[in-house]
């Protein structure tokens, strides 16, 4: 790996490492992993102490159980984040914070494609939690000159995600049951392969006229959720039908109708395009729901 690696995750007594656990043992074995909890001041300032580069990815992202229990959010995303932060502000050789952020922040577009200046909406606790987690990041830059930059994703997906996000969800049923179960089919988004996102943060995390900056990253395209139904369908060559369940449509104000990533200011800053096309992400996605979806509780509705 070249350099060394810490991993700040979430302690359980199971010793369970979430996603690291499927990669090569002897990529693991570089790893150094720290177990905690963004709860724990004290524990977040052991775990960035010594670190020249912090990728903060931790974050509660589950936008219909943001309904459920709002303030969790607040306190995983917002107050985790000052842990964060104010642990940076007593980190030597801190070189660089790469704050995770989302396009849900943007809400339904007023424009497209959106640009780092679209206005932000918090249509759901969840969004609102990132909004006040990103203003927070911004403000230690701008009064500690914390050297911090944002990257804002638009919706990432890709193998191994839970069923939660709507492409496995799709593909999991489009394999494993005779209907696909969905809610509202027509809001639009920016669908961007997992491969691009991580070249994203590698690429922000080397470019210095990032710093005190957010930065969209998408395809540039869009489609509504009926059409990536349609397109999953045809490509796993299932006859699977949609059929709308009620329990999974968002409040009606909540509801984000259209999210479509403006890039223009990456390929300025650090040169990043992605280079996957929608089509061949969904195929090297299916593949791998194919062999791995026993796994998974197919057509449940994971908050």
């Amino acid at each position: 790996m070249g350099e060394d690696v810490r991993a700040f995750i979430r302690y359980n007594s199971r010793d369970e490492r979430g996603l690291l656990e499927y990669l090569p043992k002897e990529i693991q074995s570089q790893i150094e992993v720290i177990p905690g909890d963004l709860m724990d001041p004290n524990g977040v300032r052991k775990a960035v102490r010594g670190c020249a580069k912090i990728f903060h990815l931790g974050a509660l992202i589950a936008i219909p159980y943001s309904y459920v229990h709002p303030f969790d959010f607040v306190q995983a995303n917002v107050v985790g984040t000052a842990h964060l932060l104010n642990a940076c502000l007593d980190n030597e050789g801190l070189e660089r914070i790469i704050h995770t952020s989302t396009s849900e922040v943007y809400g339904t577009a007023q424009y497209a494609p959106i640009d780092e200046k679209h206005p932000l909406q918090a249509q759901s606790p969840y969004a609102a939690s990132k909004i006040a987690a990103d203003k927070l990041a911004e403000s230690y830059y701008l009064s500690f000159n914390l050297p911090l930059a944002i990257l804002r994703p638009f919706n990432t997906f890709g193998p191994r995600q839970s069923l939660r996000a709507i492409i496995p969800t799709i593909i999991s049923q489009a394999i494993g049951n005779q209907k696909i179960l969905l809610g509202n089919v027509k809001p639009r988004r920016d669908f961007l392969f997992v491969n691009d996102t991580v070249q994203g943060f590698i690429k922000i995390g080397r470019c210095n006229e990032a710093i005190g900056k957010v930065v969209n990253i998408g395809t540039g395209r869009d489609l509504s959720i009926g059409e990536l139904a349609k397109k999953i369908v045809e490509l796993t060559g299932k006859g699977g039908k949609v059929e709308i369940e009620d329990r999974r449509f968002r409040p009606e104000k909540s509801e984000v109708m259209q999210l479509l990533a403006d890039t223009r200011l990456a390929q300025k800053l650090f040169g990043w395009t992605p280079k996957y096309s929608l089509e061949d992400g969904l195929k090297e996605t299916i593949e791998w729901y194919r062999k791995n979806l026993s796994r998974f509780k197919v057509g449940s509705y994971p908050l």
